[in-house]
C-alpha cells in the first residue's frame, strides 16, 4: 500500500473509514488490471454506483471529477465503480463484495487495505459502454428567478424557458 496516497485520500475527505478504503483499493485494482494513469483531462471515466466516501479517494487518486465530466454518478446504491480507459477502450467493474466476517469498522478498514485484492472485491464488465466526453452547452437564462442554466437543464412552461427548479412538473402516474 501506498501510505503517502493513502494519507494524501485521508486528508482530502477528512478522516479514515471503510468507505474511503474501498475507493482506495478499487482505484488500485483498476490501476493495475487497466494501466491507469492520473487522468488530466477525459483520458479516464470512472462511473460510481454509489455517492459514498470512497469516491473521494476516486477523485485523487485518478483525477476523474465531476468539473472535468470524468466522474459520473449512476445511484445504484452499489458499492461498485465502473472504470473506462479512453486510450485503450478497456474497461472494469470493481464490486466490492460483502463483509467477511463480524468485524468492527477499525478491523474492516484494516481488512480492506490490507487483503488481497481478490478478497475486498469481484470483477466484471460494465454495463454499458463508455460515456461520451462531456459536452459544453449555452447558457440560458430561466424566465422565472433569472437564473443562468445550461439548455439541456431548461423546460418550456407556459411558453416561457424555465429552469429545473422553477419548472412545475406534470406527472399522473403514467
Amino acid at each position: 500500500m501506498d501510505q503517502q496516497l493513502w494519507e494524501k485520500c485521508v486528508a482530502f475527505h477528512g478522516h479514515q473509514c471503510p468507505g474511503l478504503a474501498i475507493g482506495f483499493r478499487a482505484c488500485e485494482a483498476a490501476i493495475e488490471k487497466l494501466g491507469l494513469e492520473f487522468s488530466a483531462d477525459e483520458e479516464i471515466v470512472c462511473v460510481t454506483e454509489n455517492d459514498a466516501c470512497g469516491v473521494d479517494a476516486i477523485q485523487v487518486i485518478t483525477g476523474c471529477t465531476l468539473g472535468k465530466g470524468n466522474l459520473l454518478y449512476h445511484g445504484t446504491g452499489k458499492m461498485a465503480f465502473n472504470f473506462y480507459n479512453r486510450k485503450t477502450g478497456e474497461s472494469l467493474r470493481v464490486i466490492a463484495k460483502p463483509n467477511a466476517g463480524n468485524m468492527d469498522r477499525t478491523q474492516r478498514q484494516a481488512f480492506i487495505l490490507t487483503a488481497p485484492i481478490d478478497e475486498v472485491f469481484s470483477f466484471g464488465k460494465p454495463r454499458y459502454g463508455v460515456p461520451e466526453k462531456a459536452r459544453l452547452f449555452s447558457t440560458v437564462v430561466c424566465e422565472i428567478c433569472g437564473e443562468e442554466a445550461p439548455e439541456h437543464k431548461i423546460r418550456l412552461q407556459d411558453g416561457k424557458k424555465v429552469c429545473l427548479d422553477c419548472f412545475r412538473d406534470y406527472s399522473r402516474g403514467w
